[in-house]
């Protein structure tokens, strides 16, 4: 266990995604290459999911983020994760980060829900030994019941929720990264997510929520940041930033 405080800082961070190339691309796409480059050359276009983005959190903060599709919100959360190393600028995180999204990630689909415990426990740091004493708190918070018998291929999208929250949170980890994944389960399901978020933050850890409920937002985070196309157009506390997203929202042409 890491024993420096827990942060999260990212610095300056610049996240390029190359969005096409000369592989395989369409009789149209060729022809429009020729206009690029010096002597007709294809050159490949590239898009800054962030641009710049610094950021500083620090343990007991409750951050959310939120924006429109394609702001940078889940980029940032990878970045955080250690998923994506930023092209230039860097992103340093102290503390047992579990990220809860993409949550088919890490899954076998042939194998049991039982094994895809096992799977995702030891991609999580569990030891073989810390995933077996915690296989029935795990099996009984999912409520899966019988399914955990059945190959995972077979669960329904709020399933697979069930099954990752249930795992990835009995981890007990100092960094949650969540993106979108509360709104996946029935009402019984989340109020147990709920408790078991409320709990986690009790504990004075790192909570960062992507969300495009301003709702859970309001309730979850004390501090929100505002993404747009890249870059960080406001952070600060929760209820002002979401009230600026909604009046840029409801009246666009106003910002």
């Amino acid at each position: 266990m890491n024993s420096s405080p827990l942060s999260i800082t990212v610095t300056d961070a610049v996240v390029r995604f190359q969005v096409g190339n000369a592989d395989g691309q369409t009789l149209k796409g060729f022809l429009a290459s020729l206009k690029n480059g010096p002597g007709g050359r294809n050159v490949a276009p590239f898009v800054d999911a962030l641009k710049g983005v610094s950021v500083k959190i620090v343990a007991g903060e409750r951050v959310g983020l939120i924006g429109h599709n394609g702001a940078g919100k889940s980029t940032l959360l990878k970045v955080m994760a250690g998923i994506y190393p930023p092209v230039t600028g860097t992103a340093v995180t102290r503390g047992h980060v579990c990220p809860l999204f993409e949550f088919a990630t890490g899954f076998e689909y042939h194998r049991s829900g039982w094994e895809n415990i096992r799977i995702r426990g030891m991609l999580l740091g569990m030891t073989p030994d810390e995933i077996e004493a915690k296989l029935p708190e795990i099996a009984a918070f999912s409520e899966l019941g019988n399914f955990l018998d059945y190959p995972v291929r077979t669960y329904s999208t709020g399933m697979f929720v069930r099954l990752a929250f249930a795992v990835s949170t009995a981890v007990n980890p100092e960094i949650l990264l969540l993106d979108e994944v509360m709104g996946a389960g029935d009402l019984s399901f989340t109020e147990k997510a709920n408790k078991r978020m409320r709990e986690f933050m009790d504990q004075g850890k790192i909570l960062v929520f992507s969300s495009h409920s301003m709702e859970l937002l309001t309730e979850y985070c004390n501090r929100t940041i505002w993404m747009d196309h890249g870059v960080i157009r406001e952070d600060g506390p929760t209820a002002d930033v979401v009230q600026h997203y909604k009046n840029s929202v409801l009246s666009p042409a106003r910002v």
